[in-house]
C-alpha cells in the first residue's frame, strides 16, 4: 500500500485507550471538513475504537496500514449532519 495523503499527522505513539481517540477527536475539531488527518498509533485498541469513532460520528476511515505493533490510520474529516 503507497502512502496516503494527510493534511496533518497525528502521533499518539505510546498512549493507551481512550488518549488516542479523544486527541483524535480534539484534532479533527480544528481541521476542515474534506482534510484528512493521519494517525499514528502502537495501541492494538485503536483497530476497534477508530472505526467506531469514525462510524459514531461524521467521518470517513479512508484507509489503515497495521505492521507489528505499528498502526496507521487516515480518517477524513465529515460534515456534521
Amino acid at each position: 500500500m503507497t502512502e496516503q495523503h494527510a493534511d496533518c499527522e497525528l502521533d499518539t505513539r505510546g498512549l493507551r485507550c481512550p488518549e488516542p481517540v479523544m486527541m483524535l477527536h480534539r484534532q479533527l475539531r480544528k481541521m476542515q471538513v474534506g482534510e484528512v488527518v493521519a494517525l499514528l498509533a502502537t495501541d492494538p485498541a485503536t483497530l476497534r475504537d477508530v472505526p467506531q469513532f469514525c462510524e459514531f460520528l461524521p467521518h470517513r476511515l479512508i484507509a489503515s496500514l497495521n505492521q507489528d505493533d505499528d498502526y496507521r490510520f487516515w480518517i477524513e474529516k465529515g460534515e456534521r449532519p
